[in-house]
């Protein structure tokens, strides 16, 4: 691809992004840094739509970094209920702590201290540098990696992440100017979320199909990188999300054969299971043991 295309590309997703980017309060201007780091933890494989609710009443009730740094880790992971994984929420505590002890309560405003807070790592710092402060950074994603495979390399499938190389590829195109830079790094995040999806690009809606190699190549399959998701059902994951939800209902803590009871671990295999898992929970940090009850940390 030509130079004149690469910046034509860049150009097309920006006026495309302009015209069509879904609303959301975290992409309004008068958004605070604050708002818009919540906003990145809280999206990590979870849908937007289930970000949204969640994440109008955290900003109401902790509005600053001071406020959530104040509350306790039983109160944050109760708020964070089923978002996604709970640590995430212990993480954002630590990470505001970090931000009033270390920067007497402002989000920091450059790439390189984002990254040294507590649970923050390449993507968030970036995202934070980028669309709060107008930092011209390079902004990766899985649905960054795929627009740009397709489009510049002609494959079907994203690479697998890889700090240097994201951040080498996405600088190749990025504007020099903040507004641009930004409009640029939100716009092909968004194509890739809604147009350029992994399973049924609406290639026919693409702004750029006429410059994308992939699809001028007549989309040829490629060969998907071999990351199996294992399945929740039965799973792990989700005997420890059912323990979590016992806690996080119970004030004063619960039994174990309570916990053992209200998950129906009933037979031997079940329950070695399911007090293994706590005792994972208390290793964690997401829970703590109180005599023969387990709760919330506090």
């Amino acid at each position: 691809m030509s130079r004149h295309q690469l910046s034509e590309l860049v150009e097309r997703v920006i006026d495309w992004y302009d015209r069509n980017a879904r609303e959301f309060p975290w992409r309004e201007t008068n958004c605070s840094p604050w708002g818009i780091l919540v906003s990145e933890i809280m999206s990590q494989q979870t849908q937007m739509s289930r970000v949204l609710p969640k994440w109008l009443e955290f900003l109401e009730r902790w509005p600053t970094p001071a406020d959530f740094a104040d509350a306790s880790d039983a109160d944050a992971i109760r708020a964070w209920d089923r978002l996604g994984y709970p640590r995430r929420a212990i993480q954002l505590r630590r990470c505001a702590q970090a931000i009033v002890d270390e920067w007497g309560g402002d989000v920091p405003r450059h790439r390189e201290d984002l990254l040294a807070l507590p649970g923050i790592g390449p993507y968030t710092s970036a995202a934070v540098a980028a669309f709060a402060f107008g930092e011209v950074v390079p902004v990766v994603d899985t649905n960054v990696r795929r627009v740009l495979a397709r489009t510049q390399h002609g494959d079907e499938f994203a690479w697998a992440p890889n700090h240097r190389r994201d951040d080498a590829e996405m600088l190749a195109l990025l504007p020099e100017d903040e507004a641009a830079a930004a409009s640029w790094n939100a716009g092909a995040m968004e194509l890739g979320a809604v147009i350029c999806t992994a399973r049924r690009p609406a290639c026919d809606d693409c702004p750029v199909s006429d410059l994308c190699e992939w699809n001028l190549a007549g989309r040829p399959p490629g060969e998907a990188p071999r990351r199996p998701q294992p399945k929740f059902e039965g799973s792990d994951r989700q005997v420890r999300g059912r323990i979590m939800a016992l806690l996080r209902d119970a004030e004063e803590g619960v039994a174990l054969d309570e916990i053992v009871a209200g998950i129906g671990a009933i037979d031997a295999e079940p329950r070695a299971r399911a007090l293994r898992l706590v005792d994972d929970l208390v290793s964690d940090g997401l829970a703590m043991a109180d005599g023969e009850l387990r709760r919330l940390p506090h």
